[in-house]
């Protein structure tokens, strides 16, 4: 069963990765992504809210289908949320099988499906008290629309 988590801190990748694959023989391979706050057109911020037990429920639904399409061994799934700092991690996916074409293309899936359809609202902040509303993006849509 994946670990899904929603939380307002930074986590840690060498510590998540190695619960998901630390003493474990049936792990031949072990995807990761790590999305960052980038800091485009003088950000300063990123807000993101959501609905705590809708958000975890959705990302938990999105995980079992993972697992259900890959043999996946194991799945972890962290994303933040509330004020986030340009370089600061936003979310991490980990997928873990026992070969590595399942982990990656488990991997790209969960994030592709982050990307467009996580309950998430996101607030760029700006340096000189402007802030706008992340909109969707058509390139997000189509790179989800292979799965």
């Amino acid at each position: 069963m994946a670990r899904v988590v929603v939380q307002e801190a930074v986590f840690d990748l060498a510590a998540e990765s190695a619960a998901l694959s630390s003493g474990r023989v049936d792990v031949g391979a072990l995807a990761s992504f790590v999305g960052l706050c980038r800091a485009d057109d003088g950000l300063s911020a990123m807000v993101l809210e959501h609905y705590p037990a809708m958000t975890e429920r959705a990302l938990a639904r999105i995980a079992a289908e993972a697992e259900a399409r890959w043999p996946l061994t194991g799945c972890t799934v962290i994303h933040r949320v509330g004020r986030i700092l340009p370089g600061e991690p936003i979310v991490l996916v980990l997928t873990a099988s026992a070969h590595r074409a399942a982990a990656l293309e488990a991997c790209a899936f969960l994030i592709d499906w982050l990307k467009t359809k996580a309950p998430f609202w996101k607030r760029e902040e700006f340096g000189e008290g402007r802030a706008r509303w992340v909109e969707a993006r058509a390139e997000d849509d189509q790179a989800a629309g292979r799965w």
